[in-house]
C-alpha cells in the first residue's frame, strides 16, 4: 500500500509541474494526464479487467435517483456561490489565463468543456476514488482514505488555479474541494464503484462550464 501512496505522490506531482511550469495547450495536457491518472496506475498496480469493470459498473438502480438530486444540487450550489462572489472573482484574467496558457477560447471552450465534464471527470474519478479511496479503504482504514485522497483530489487543483483568484478565493477554493473530494468518497464507500461519484462530478464540472460559457460570452 505503500507502493501506491508514493505512486499517487509522484504522479500528481507530476501533474502540477504540467500545469503549472509547462503550459502545454490544453488537449496535450488532457493527453499527458490520461497516461498519468489512468495508464500508469494500471500498469504499475496490474489492475485487472474485472477490478476495473467493477468500477463501473451500476450496482444499484435506486442510488441513480438519489444521486442525480445530489448532482442537481451541487450544480445549484456552485453556480449560486458564483453569483454570491462574483463581485471578488475577475473572469478577464482566468480568460486571459486560459487563452494565453492552455490555448482555450470561446472557439473551442464548448469542445474542451464538453471533454471536461464527461472524460476528464471520469479520469480523475478512476484516480482519485477508484484507484486510491477504495484501494486504501480496506487497508488504511476510513479516516486515511477519506482524508488522504480527498486532501490530494485538493492539492492537484494548485496547479490548475494558480492565479485566477486573489489568496483568499483560492483558499476557499481548496477548502471546497477538499469537501467535495470527502463527499465523492462518501458515495462511493455506499456503492463500492465510481459510477454515482462520476455522476456528481460531472454535475459539478457542467456548473463550472456554464460559468465558463458565460465568461467566454456564449451564453
Amino acid at each position: 500500500m505503500k507502493k501506491k501512496i508514493v505512486i499517487s505522490l509522484v504522479l500528481v506531482f507530476l501533474m502540477i509541474l504540467v500545469d503549472s511550469y509547462l503550459n502545454p495547450s490544453y488537449w496535450i495536457k488532457s493527453s499527458i494526464k490520461v497516461i498519468l491518472f489512468l495508464l500508469v496506475p494500471i500498469v504499475i498496480s496490474g489492475l485487472s479487467k474485472d477490478y476495473l469493470l467493477g468500477l463501473i459498473k451500476l450496482k444499484n438502480k435506486n442510488e441513480v435517483k438519489r444521486t442525480i438530486v445530489i448532482g442537481f444540487g451541487i450544480y445549484v450550489g456552485i453556480i449560486l456561490t458564483y453569483l454570491v462572489l462574483s463581485t471578488f472573482i475577475d473572469l478577464e484574467v482566468i480568460k486571459e489565463i486560459l487563452e494565453n496558457n492552455l490555448k482555450v477560447n470561446k472557439s473551442n471552450f464548448i469542445f474542451v468543456a464538453i471533454y471536461i465534464s464527461f472524460i476528464n471527470s471520469l479520469i480523475e474519478e478512476f484516480f482519485f476514488r477508484g484507484y486510491l479511496f477504495l484501494g486504501l479503504l480496506k487497508d488504511k482504514g476510513r479516516v486515511y482514505a477519506y482524508t488522504y485522497s480527498a486532501l490530494l483530489f485538493s492539492i492537484y487543483h494548485v496547479g490548475i488555479m494558480g492565479g485566477w483568484f486573489n489568496p483568499s478565493i483560492f483558499v476557499l477554493a481548496l477548502i471546497g474541494l477538499f469537501i467535495g473530494g470527502l463527499i465523492f468518497n462518501f458515495i462511493n464507500e455506499r456503492n463500492n464503484n465510481i459510477v454515482s461519484s462520476y455522476m456528481v462530478h460531472m454535475m459539478a464540472n457542467l456548473a463550472i462550464n456554464t460559468i465558463g460559457l458565460i465568461m467566454f460570452d456564449i451564453l
